[in-house]
């Protein structure tokens, strides 16, 4: 796959009101889930899961990419069929998440970076020779009490470089997720201020490696007071902030944003896509990355039961189709009802 393969391949997984369905939970997080529907967590009852997902009637015509947990990406289903192929059937690329987690920087802070920068290169072959087309690495940035630190933002945004020059040398594109947190106690304006220095730095960082722009995605967290601020989710000001701070921040060449949802309602992330895309006059493709977002509302109805499966499904398309047409600003709440 050429350069121009890597840009073509970016612009087309935010083209057309279509997004990411992140379902690369960790064997850890996707047990917490199905612990909250009474699921016990093993190979078979993911894989159904996420077959479920996967072989939703018309999905490809709202979700452009998946990205795809280690296990997922070279797991088969009950009928033999590789769940990486049906993906690729129905046009919808193929991603993989490449980052081993958190580490804290020392015992003292909660600061942390991401591990697995060493072994990446390596790790990365098996998937782009199997038709991996992306890949995503993700950095925490916290807010609390002197935090977060230089080191820490410096050093998430090196390895976030470092990552996306690796995954461009594999002919793959990178999606760099730089997320700041909305847990805490700060307000809207701190969350605005950390988020624009944090992507300051992680696009310098980039241009440092000459990481082709063109070529890769950012997913960035939105402008939203912390949890326990006790502040009321404004959408409008969420919208403008939003959109001030990218604007102030990413260069022009990025072809488009996936927001990531980092704990917001089902309905929420929603409606604050389509506000910010109502006000969007950038260049870029406004779309979404969401994991919980889209699946919340179809994995409490599935329930871990087979008889569940095709409403579970309806469920799911359906918050598909609304994020897709809060990427066009064309959500609206009486939509809901459908």
């Amino acid at each position: 796959m050429s350069k121009e393969n890597i840009q073509y391949i970016a612009k087309k997984i935010v083209e057309n009101g279509k997004g990411i369905l992140a379902a690369d939970e960790s064997t850890n997080t996707i047990k917490k889930r199905f612990n909250s529907i009474n699921v016990k967590s093993n190979e078979e009852t993911r894989c159904f899961y996420r077959d479920t997902l996967f072989s939703t009637p018309d999905i490809s015509k709202y979700i452009s990419g998946v990205i795809l947990f280690e296990e997922t990406f070279f797991q088969k289903n009950s009928s033999n069929e590789s769940l990486k192929e049906k993906l690729e059937n129905i046009n919808c690329y193929p991603g993989i998440k490449v980052d081993q987690g958190l580490e804290e920087f020392n015992k003292d802070s909660i600061e942390t970076y991401t591990k697995g920068i060493e072994t990446l290169d390596k790790r990365l072959k098996p998937f782009a020779e199997n038709g991996a087309k992306f890949t995503k690495w993700r950095s925490v940035i916290n807010i609390g009490e002197n935090i977060p630190s230089s080191h820490c933002i410096e050093e998430n945004s090196s390895l976030l470089a470092e990552y996306a020059l690796i995954s461009q040398n594999n002919k793959l594109v990178p999606i760099v997720e730089p997320e700041v947190i909305m847990n805490g106690e700060h307000n809207i304006d701190k969350c605005y201020e950390v988020t624009k220095e944090t992507l300051n730095q992680v696009f310098n960082s980039l241009k440092e490696k000459n990481v082709d722009l063109k070529g890769m995605l950012l997913k960035p967290n939105m402008i939203v007071p912390g949890d326990k601020s006790g502040e009321k989710l404004n959408i409008k000001e969420i919208a403008e902030k939003t959109l001030a701070c990218l604007t102030k921040t990413v260069p022009e060449e990025v072809p488009g944003i996936v927001f990531l949802s980092g704990g917001l309602s089902s309905i929420n992330a929603t409606m604050i896509l389509n506000e910010i895309n109502k006000l969007n006059s950038t260049s870029w493709n406004l779309s979404f990355s969401y994991g919980r977002a889209l699946q919340e509302d179809a994995l409490k109805m599935w329930a871990g039961k087979s008889e569940n499966k095709n409403v579970a499904q309806d469920i799911f398309l359906h918050r598909a189709k609304m994020n897709s047409l809060a990427c066009h600003g064309k959500w609206d709440t009486s939509l809901e009802n459908e």
